[in-house]
C-alpha cells in the first residue's frame, strides 16, 4: 500500500500508538489500514455415498480438485458464503449443515472454514471457475490432484469420521510446506 484509500495521501510503515503491530499509517488523517487474514469457505456437499468436487479452472493450482470455496464477501454470513461458492463453481442447491473444519494457514494469512452440506438434487455443472465438477466415492477421490491441503485434510476427516459413524469438528494449523 502506497497511498490511503482515506485521503489519498502517501502512508507510512509503522507502529501505531497502543499496537504491537506493524502497520500502514496515513500521517495526514491519521487512519490506521489494517491487513488482515482472510477467510475461504466452502461446502463438503455429500449426495448420498459421494462428494462433490470441482477441477480448478483458475490459479492458483489450475487443473486440481477441490471442494468448493473461496474467499469470503462483506455483508455475508460464514454459511451464505459456502452456499454462495457451491453455486458459484459448481451451479449446485446445497443445504449448509455444521461447520466442519476450522483449518489456520497463517503462512498465508487465511482461516479455511468448510461446512458439511447436503446436495439438493443432481442438477449442479461446472461454474466460471471450474473446468468440470463430478461426484467421488472415497476410493475414486483423485487424492494426488487435490488442489489444498487443507482440502485433503478435511476429506480424510470426513472418510474417517463415516466410517466410525461420529461426526466431529475438526481445527488445525498448517505450517508451511516444506521447500521443493
Amino acid at each position: 500500500m502506497n497511498f490511503c484509500s482515506n485521503c489519498g495521501a502517501p502512508v507510512e510503515i509503522r507502529i501505531p500508538a497502543g499496537d504491537s503491530h506493524l502497520r500502514h499509517v496515513c500521517p495526514q488523517c491519521g487512519t490506521i489500514h489494517y491487513q488482515n487474514p482472510k477467510l475461504v469457505v466452502g461446502a463438503l456437499a455429500e449426495w448420498e455415498d459421494r462428494i462433490l468436487l470441482c477441477r480448478r479452472a483458475i490459479e492458483p493450482r489450475h487443473g486440481y480438485w477441490t471442494l468448493p470455496a473461496g474467499f469470503m464477501e462483506n455483508e455475508e454470513t460464514t454459511a451464505e458464503a459456502a452456499a454462495r461458492e457451491t453455486a458459484e463453481e459448481a451451479c449446485a442447491r446445497i443445504a449448509v449443515g455444521e461447520l466442519y473444519t476450522l483449518i489456520d494457514v497463517p503462512h498465508i494469512s487465511q482461516v479455511h472454514l468448510i461446512y458439511r452440506a447436503r446436495l439438493l438434487d443432481l442438477d449442479f455443472r461446472a461454474g466460471e471457475e471450474s473446468l468440470e465438477v463430478a461426484l467421488f466415492r472415497e476410493e475414486d477421490i483423485p487424492w494426488d490432484r487435490i488442489a489444498f491441503r487443507s482440502i485433503g485434510l478435511t476429506l480424510r476427516h470426513f472418510f474417517d469420521d463415516r466410517r466410525r459413524g461420529h461426526w466431529s469438528f475438526h481445527s488445525a494449523s498448517l505450517a508451511p510446506p516444506p521447500s521443493v
